[in-house]
């Protein structure tokens, strides 16, 4: 059975991702540096975290083979891929194996950039078709998940 984890601290589809969850009975952890109100629903728990990086760092200690992480954060990403996982950005991204070192390439290059004062600016806000682009690939994924790993 998967498990989705969500790097909750900065995370706008926390309903999206409860939504897909519920329709399939996976459980999801919400990881937070604070305690932050959750979903009450027996599938849905919450870790608090203390520290700078301890929540990507529980995370991605605890993903195996077949869970999702629900991330914008890159670097994460990429270990989650690295331990097996499925990292899904807010705009419904897929980073996987296929897909993680091109993100993280253009990461660094995006920082490179800012910091030579060449280019500004962050990603653009959440629109609704984002959040119908996470829905669709979530439960997409789901599904993936659950044929390759049993559940």
């Amino acid at each position: 059975m998967p498990t989705i984890y969500i790097d909750a601290d900065a995370c706008p589809v926390k309903p999206e991702t409860y939504r897909v969850a519920g329709r399939y009975a996976v459980p999801v952890v919400v990881v937070a540096n604070t305690p932050m109100a959750i979903q009450d629903h027996p599938l849905v728990s919450l870790m608090t975290v203390a520290g700078f990086g301890a929540a990507d760092d529980w995370i991605a200690e605890q993903c195996k083979p077949g869970d999702l992480c629900v991330t914008a954060d890159i670097p994460l990403a990429a270990r989650v891929v690295a331990a097996g996982g499925i990292a899904i950005d807010p705009k419904g991204r897929v980073l996987d194996e296929n897909t993680v070192g091109e993100a993280v390439a253009v990461r660094d290059l995006m920082t490179d950039l800012r910091e030579a004062g060449v280019a500004s600016g962050g990603p653009s806000g959440m629109t609704p078709k984002d959040r119908s682009r996470l829905l669709a690939e979530l439960d997409r994924l789901v599904n993936l998940v659950k044929r390759r790993h049993g559940g």
